[in-house]
């Protein structure tokens, strides 16, 4: 055993620290995957941009998306 799991509780090592999810987060995160899907399909078949430029850009908008997600929740947690 490490020392860290002499430290804890035999009842918190057993709980995972999850919070339940809601489920209007679990659709907004459906609707922008498939927003995102179209970002890409729009790039590659209406643009003619390429494959590898659609993926790219798709997935580029995606990592921004988290990343504002990210930002917008550590806000809010320093606030409470």
């Amino acid at each position: 055993m490490s020392i860290d799991q002499e430290v804890i509780p035999e009842r918190e090592q057993a709980e995972p620290a999850t919070a339940p999810v809601s489920t209007a987060t679990v659709v907004a995160y459906a609707v922008v995957g498939v927003l995102l899907f179209g970002w890409f399909l729009f790039g590659w078949l209406v643009l003619q941009q390429g494959f590898i430029d659609s993926v790219g850009e798709a997935a580029g908008t995606g990592f921004a998306l988290l990343l504002v997600v990210a930002i917008v929740g550590s806000v809010r947690r320093s606030r409470r």
